[in-house]
Parts: structure tokens; sequence; C-alpha cells
């Protein structure tokens, strides 16, 4: 994380939302109208004053500044420069969070902790890191440099460096080769229910075939969505001959 002076960061958080927000059309605007900028700035300051001692002032300061822009950021988090934090609304940041360069956090976004006791509680972020809008990373887990985390994710281990989770829990759904492979953790493989043939929607196409054929009706064409109806890809009309014993 870079070590630049307050003005340094000024310019690069101020940059850094008219390289990532097509919406922003220049520094006055985004001096004035944005939340996520102002959040950044407010917390700079009182981060300055925790660690100078002054914390009382550092919490007041930045308890003004989540009543002014819905944005909560303990004034213990270390933020690098460079980064966004877009719309923002309910974004919280715990103690303990580190958040590294050029990073872009949605609204919604949560780094908390799981533990009650006085120590690294919450997450690291790597730098680069993308939080879409509603994701919860929760405990003192690390995410790689690069990583994505999909919207309304919640991630309870780490995230190597280039990969891609989403999910409740978040599952990797693609590694950019941009360092380490995919942990052997099995937290972190493929979701042995993805794809699984669903045996109660397979019934179900089974007993519809039987009843048509009852009926004395049969489709060529499949009436469903495969995927959606438990992965399999058989027409009405292959079920059928299934049935009545033609193949």
């Amino acid at each position: 994380m870079a070590s630049l002076t307050w003005l340094d960061n000024l310019r690069n958080d101020l940059q850094a939302v008219l390289d990532r927000d097509p919406a922003a059309r220049g520094k006055l605007e985004v001096f004035l109208c944005y939340p996520g900028f102002h959040a950044l700035v407010a917390h700079r300051i009182s981060n300055s004053l925790w660690r100078a001692g002054f914390r009382i002032a550092a919490r007041l300061l930045s308890q003004t500044a989540r009543i002014a822009t819905g944005i909560e950021i303990h004034p213990g988090a270390s933020i690098g420069t460079g980064v966004f934090i877009d719309h923002g609304m309910a974004v919280v940041i715990g103690e303990t969070s580190i958040i590294g360069d050029n990073c872009t956090l949605y609204h919604g976004v949560t780094l908390g902790g799981t533990s009650w006791r006085k120590e690294k509680r919450h997450p690291t972020l790597g730098d680069e890191v993308v939080v879409g809008a509603g994701a919860k990373l929760l405990g003192p887990i690390e995410v790689g440099r690069g990583a994505k985390v999909g919207a309304n994710s919640v991630v309870v281990r780490d995230v190597p460096p280039g990969a891609t989770v989403v999910g409740i829990p978040a599952r990797i759904t693609e590694q950019q080769p941009m360092g380490e492979p995919a942990p052997e953790d099995r937290h972190w493989k493929r979701d042995a229910t993805v794809g699984a043939v669903d045996v109660v929607m397979q019934r179900l196409s089974a007993l519809e075939a039987e009843v048509a054929a009852w009926s004395g009706k049969s489709d060529e064409a499949p009436d469903e969505d495969p995927m959606v109806r438990g992965g399999d890809p058989s027409t009405r009309a292959q079920r059928l001959k299934v049935i009545e014993g033609k193949e």
C-alpha cells in the first residue's frame, strides 16, 4: 500500500472516480457531489486523529460522515490510495479492515468481523479488488490482488489473486492467470449440485409424459428449458418412446 501525503491521496481518489465512473463529468462535480469521495476524505482525517491517539474525536468525525454520506468507515481501518466507493449507501468498513490501492466498492458492501476479541477480525483486500453491490466479506480473510466479488455474495474464505467469486457462500467461477492457483480447500471446488440431475423434476417430467401418452398427445419439440427442469435434455417424444417400450 502506497505511503502518500494527504494531498496525493485526495488527487488519486478524485482521479479514481473520473476513471471508473462514466457519469462523472469533472473534478469539481466529484468534489461537491460524490458521497463516496466525501467519506474517504473524512476517513483520512479521522484515521490521522485515531493514530495520533485522539480516539473520541476520530469517532465523532466518522459518525458525522456516516450521517452525511450513509457510509460507515471505522477510523481505525486502513485504506489505500485511488479507492472508489460508488454510490456508497450502507457500506460498512470495520476497524481492522485493510483496503489496498485502486480498489472499487459498490453500495451495500460490508467488510465485517466474526469475533468479539480485540484482534484482526476484518477482511484484507489486495490492490485492484472489485466488490459488487451488497457483498458481505466476513472475518480476517484475504482477498488477493485483482480479485472480483460478485454482487450479494457472502465471502468467508480467502480469495486467490485474479479470482472471481459469487454465491452464498461464495465460490470461484473464474481464475485469471495472476499468480496463485485456486486453493485445494473443498469450499472452493465447483459446487457438486451445479448441473446435477434433479430427481424430483425428472420424475415429474416422466409423469407428464405418461399423462400425455394416455391422452394421445405427443409433442415432438421439448416444451421446457432442460436446464430449468432438472437438466434432462430429452424431448417429450423421446420420453414417450421409453415409457411405451419402443426404446
